[in-house]
């Protein structure tokens, strides 16, 4: 019946089971079949045992690799080790496999998770870039590619993908999620979460090239206070419900095997003890049925929180909570079973979550062969495969947001005779990877120089010069970086931040240019227009960040902005793909740009307050220093093309709350190149019981149009897209007129009107109240 030594154990514990019985394979992960095969083992297990399967253990690193810590093979064999995080290659997973199968007691197989979040060793785009592609269809092809290089190397379980709407750009973490729309998140969400699992509702899980997908991090962790990462959360419910649950709810929609816990409280309760979350909101509300896992260290964090006196009480709030399993600091190991057999938690709560974690290793046929992801051949054919690192191309390319091109300066000749590329991050590969770069490496990464000078060929002299360092105020470099400008025929200045200047624990302040870039920047612009023929000479900007920025002066100065975000294994390939006129740029934001730091938290669906801002009018909601709107708005992005958008129509005038509503609207390529365009929809409901946003994203395609060529777009919305939370938290469709907004961005559209009738229809009677 089995393959492996496990062949014993099961035989008798599955009993019961009528042989050669199978689940049908889109039920896998929580079909009847795989619950049946937990208990059956869950009756074999002793309390020591079972708790070892909730305890998840870091590896560390060696010359030669990760490898368990010491003492990890031990704990495998005395069943005391469920999974490891941060483990891979095929030869090491598999004899650790070996270890767990032929040497513990009960023969369990583990679990490898590691932080898969935009490519394991081919690296896509940051995700905040890959929202700018907005195109969910590359984001789930993205995860998919990385789902399968990843499981070659034996890793069965992501960290990913993180849905965290972020608001306040000076929390690292925007940089891991989609921006500030829970709509375009949703899908985002979605997307990733099909990618990484081979489908829709985990059907493909059980596949050697499907990994579990974690959807993180439980709930709100983007509205961190002051932008600092583990700060506390402040919010109301209905802005909970409204902006920060959607991708959650998305991601367990599409069937997301596991939820990771978030670090920070939300009004006094810290997520890993928060039964209302994972309970009432994720199991009750939602019915998901996988696995919840803590995030690093986050059981024993509830400590500082002043919360719990001790681990034990740490280990008891969370499993109560609904915390299966413990990540990295060992507390439910080393408390829970005298927790239980002293009567202060019930062994239940430990069988249900034991439970749920032998599902998943029943869903990834890890009992018929636990070697099955661990193969070598595989891992050879996937690393770095070449139809991985051209789609990592494509990717970025689709990411790139072209911000400013006064006067046509992009895209620069391929026949300049001289270029000076300048900036501290021109030649920084490293950074090009971005954040969580899992086993990706900078020798193997394209810098934009690198790009460039492979785009351009031995014909073409470039002038490399620094300029200045990323993050402090030395200007030594400037005298130099004025001479290449001066010299050359074109000048790309590269700027940002460093990628260890986002992500986890990686906040900033200020996000305007980090130590004395504004002014290289400046003095580069100002020499190359004084320079003999400076008039017409091309200036660009090329920015990698992972945050938006603020940089009024590059934008009234710099003729063009190119935000190429980290873009990954390719990214300076496709920066000079944008650069040189092969690809033309069509990404959007998906993040507001401020003017200066001071304006955040500022985002497009905000509310419109009792007195909105009128610049005739002292006594409205604005500022005395710098204009009240952004730099550059959400779903900004400019093209080398043009589009014109004309004929917004829609099917009805008027429908009734249960009847959808088409939108229809033209847009015609008007300039002379082809050209990506994402159309993008938003509503308003214009009168009703509670505050509504100025409008909301509920609609966006990313389409490719000819010189001339006009297309119709059409939408079709439902009772869902029309919907909000009224006074009593109830999801109604309320009667009254809507607005319907198409354009290029949150700001540049066209509009119309129709009416809803009849009386309100509601669509969820309440939500779990906050306890």
């Amino acid at each position: 019946m089995m393959r492996t030594p496990l062949a014993v154990t099961l035989t008798l514990a599955l009993a019961p089971i009528a042989a050669g019985a199978q689940a049908p394979r889109e039920s896998r992960l929580f079909s009847a079949r795989a619950s049946q095969v937990a208990d059956s083992i869950l009756r074999l297990m002793t309390l020591e045992e079972k708790i070892g399967q909730l305890n998840q253990l870091p590896g560390q690193g060696t010359q030669t690799g990760p490898r368990v810590p010491q003492g990890g093979e031990a704990l495998v064999r005395s069943g005391g080790v469920g999974s490891f995080l941060g483990i891979f290659g095929a030869d090491y997973t598999r004899e650790l496999q070996r270890i767990a199968t032929h040497e513990s007691r009960l023969k369990i197989p583990l679990l490898f998770a590691l932080d898969v979040i935009h490519g394991f060793r081919t690296i896509y785009p940051v995700p905040i870039a890959e929202a700018a592609s907005f195109d969910s269809t590359r984001a789930e092809f993205s995860a998919r590619q990385a789902a399968i290089e990843a499981t070659a190397h034996g890793i069965h379980w992501t960290f990913a993908p993180m849905v965290d709407i972020a608001r306040d750009p000076r929390w690292g973490r925007i940089v891991e999620g989609a921006g500030e729309d829970p709509w375009l998140g949703s899908v985002m969400s979605a997307a990733r979460v099909r990618g990484f699992q081979g489908g829709d509702h985990a059907m493909n899980l059980g596949a050697t090239d499907a990994m579990l997908a974690t959807v993180k991090h439980f709930a709100a962790y983007g509205s961190a206070e002051g932008g600092r990462d583990y700060n506390s959360v402040e919010l109301t419910e209905r802005t909970l419900w409204e902006t920060f649950l959607p991708p959650y709810e998305a991601a367990v929609k599409a069937g997301v095997a596991i939820v990771m816990s978030s670090f920070q409280d939300i009004g006094g309760t810290p997520s890993h003890a928060n039964p209302w979350l994972f309970n009432d909101v994720l199991r009750d509300r939602w019915g998901f049925k996988g696995l919840v896992v803590s995030d690093w260290g986050g059981v024993g964090e509830l400590i500082p929180h002043h919360v719990a006196a001790n681990k034990t009480d740490a280990a008891i709030l969370a499993l109560r909570a609904g915390v299966d399993v413990d990540m990295s600091d060992a507390v439910y190991a080393d408390n829970m079973a005298a927790a239980v057999k002293a009567g202060r938690i019930p062994v239940a709560l430990v069988d249900s979550a034991v439970r749920r974690i032998l599902r998943l290793k029943y869903a990834l046929g890890l009992f018929d062969d636990p070697y099955r992801f661990s193969d070598a051949a595989r891992e050879r054919r996937f690393t770095l495969a070449p139809e991985h690192v051209a789609a990592a191309r494509t990717a970025a390319r689709e990411g790139i947001v072209l911000l400013k091109n006064a006067n046509k300066t992009l895209p620069l000749r391929k026949g300049l005779r001289t270029i000076a590329v300048i900036g501290p991050l021109a030649d920084d590969a490293r950074s090009a990877l971005g954040n969580w770069g899992a086993d990706g490496r900078p020798e193997e990464t394209i810098s934009v120089l690198a790009g460039i000078r492979s785009a351009l060929g031995p014909s073409t002299r470039i002038i490399s010069v620094r300029g200045a360092p990323v993050d402090t105020v030395d200007s030594s470099g400037f005298a130099s970086a004025r001479s290449a400008a001066t010299e050359a025929d074109a000048v790309v200045l590269v700027l940002g931040e460093r990628q260890d200047m986002s992500a986890e624990a990686s906040n900033r302040a200020s996000i305007e240019l980090p130590g004395n870039q504004r002014d290289l920047a400046l003095a580069v612009i100002r020499a190359a227009r004084q320079s003999p023929g400076g008039e017409s000479k091309p200036v660009v900007a090329v920015l990698m960040n992972g945050r938006p920025l603020a940089i009024p002066e590059l934008a009234t100065e710099a003729p063009a902005i190119v935000e190429s975000w980290f873009l990954g294994s390719q990214h300076g390939t496709a920066v000079a793909d944008v650069l040189f006129g092969d690809y033309n740029p069509g990404g959007k934001l998906p993040s507001t740009f401020p003017r200066a730091t001071g304006q955040i938290p500022i985002y497009y669906n905000h509310r419109n307050t009792g007195r909105p801002a009128e610049a005739s009018n002292h006594y409205t909601s604005k500022y005395l220093d710098i204009p009240w709107t952004p730099q550059f708005p959400f779903g900004f992005g400019l093209s080398y093309t043009t589009f014109a958008y004309s004929n917004l129509r829609l099917s009805a005038s008027s429908i009734r709350a249960r009847d959808p509503i088409t939108v229809s609207v033209d847009v015609r390529n008007s300039g002379d190149r082809t050209g990506d365009e994402v159309v993008q929809l938003y509503i308003r409901d214009d009168v009703a019981s509670v505050e509504e946003p100025v409008k909301s994203l509920k609609g966006f395609r990313r389409i490719t149009l000819q010189p001339g060529e006009t297309r119709t777009v059409t939408f079709k919305l439902g009772a869902e897209a029309l919907s909000l939370y009224d006074s009593r938290m109830r999801r109604v469709v309320e009667p009254g007129s809507f607005t319907v907004f198409v354009g290029t961005n949150s700001d540049d559209v066209i509009t119309s009107r129709f009416d809803v009738t009849g009386d309100t229809l509601v669509l969820e009677p309440s939500t779990p109240r906050f306890r």
